[in-house]
């Protein structure tokens, strides 16, 4: 939203938070109570998954929500902001040329998919051999994410320094990245000087941080520490925490067995 924002007009509300509710049984295995996410009435009316983040339309002529057309899905959303925006050559996410356009689309979801879902694997399973396993498909990823950028000039996923969909589909992880160290311990650190492979990726991740609209989402560390903490220490109760304990991915949720 924040790319388009001059030709997009929002505004943000807050949907999600923590409620707490007592362990009686100590499921967590920690002593500690549970954290459940309280959700907002309008996100779950409009939401089947009720999952951020979810686009209601303002009808321009009363001013009011309507709830008839959300969009939802995180990758769903970005291309139809893009679309919606009008904006065309560089400015895209999504490029025009088809081919492009499907290239950023497969590697959009390969994001999602290697890059997004290990990272809750790392902090919610218990067994640290797990949680290396999870890491591992994580450096994997991201090794494949490297050799992809050195397709163009860089430093980002398309030439010409056009920033897409595939760029913002990994900011928000690789931004969280730096809770292994908090949670998990020095051998869960990705950096330059253990990873030397991944030289394209640090290239490209101390460009897009420097970016304005990439600056303007970014959550405060601290503040996130203490909220992804709740995965950490198993007290989290959330339909992907849920699934990553049921032994899935995160990507892999299911809207019923997932529940809480």
């Amino acid at each position: 939203m924040e790319h388009h924002s001059s030709r997009v007009d929002y505004e943000w509300i807050e949907a999600l938070g923590w409620e707490q509710r007592e362990d009686k049984k100590n499921v967590t295995g920690t002593g500690q109570e549970w954290w459940y996410h309280w959700k907002a009435d309008e996100l779950k009316r409009v939401n089947p998954s009720a999952l951020v983040p979810t686009l209601i339309s303002v009808d321009l002529q009363t001013g009011k929500s309507d709830e008839s057309k959300p969009v939802y899905e995180s990758l769903v959303t970005i291309d139809f902001v893009d679309q919606i925006s009008g904006a065309t050559g560089n400015d895209r996410l999504v490029p025009s040329d088809p081919y492009e356009a499907a290239r950023c689309r497969v590697w959009a979801d390969r994001v999602n998919r290697d890059l997004c879902s290990p990272y809750y694997g790392v902090l919610v399973r218990k067994e640290d051999s797990e949680r290396k396993e999870h890491f591992d498909n994580l450096i994997k990823g991201l090794t494949a994410f490297s050799n992809e950028l050195v397709m163009t000039q860089g430093p980002l996923f398309l030439a010409n320094g056009q920033l897409s969909n595939v760029d913002l589909a990994l900011v928000p992880w690789a931004y969280r990245y730096y809770v292994f160290e908090h949670y998990r311990g020095d051998e869960y650190v990705i950096s330059p000087e253990k990873y030397p492979q991944l030289k394209p990726y640090f290239e490209w991740y101390d460009h897009v941080m420097e970016l304005d609209a990439v600056k303007r989402t970014l959550p405060d560390k601290a503040k996130y520490l203490e909220h992804i903490g709740k995965y950490a220490d198993s007290s989290a109760r959330s339909k992907v925490a849920n699934a990553v304990r049921r032994g899935v991915s995160a990507h892999e949720l299911d809207d019923d067995k997932d529940e809480y």
